[in-house]
């Protein structure tokens, strides 16, 4: 069982940057891959980026690619989204999301993923 509870959304002019954390609880967190998804309103739930059990590898949205960064701290159960140059278009509320490395590759597939977090909202203004 992992909980996880995300932290760090606000409010950011475009142009600007956040800083999301996920804190994770359970000894096995460095058996998951951990992913970052988002939802707008009255949008589905999509993929922003996930990184490997070990931290090894890493892969992202195209549209985030080279903006975003995800990042984990095995020995502190963290995971975090760096976010630069925001756009009003990443307005979302955002979940970190833990996928079993024992039963799936790194993925960006919403239903690979067994524990969510409640979200963290980011408004983005124009």
């Amino acid at each position: 069982q992992v909980q996880l509870v995300e932290s760090g959304g606000g409010l950011v002019q475009a142009g600007g940057s956040l800083r999301l954390s996920c804190a994770a609880s359970g000894r096995t967190f460095n058996r998951y891959h951990m992913g970052w998804f988002r939802q707008a309103p009255g949008k589905e739930r999509e993929f922003v980026a996930a990184i490997s059990w070990g931290g090894s590898s890493t892969t992202y949205a195209d549209s985030v690619k080279g903006r975003f960064t995800i990042s984990r701290d095995n020995a502190k159960n963290m995971v975090y989204l760096q976010m630069n140059s925001l756009k009003p278009e990443d307005t979302a509320v955002y979940y970190c999301a833990a996928a079993d490395s024992i039963q799936v590759r790194l993925t960006s597939r919403t239903y690979d993923y067994d524990y969510w977090g409640q979200g963290t909202r980011v408004t983005v203004s124009s």
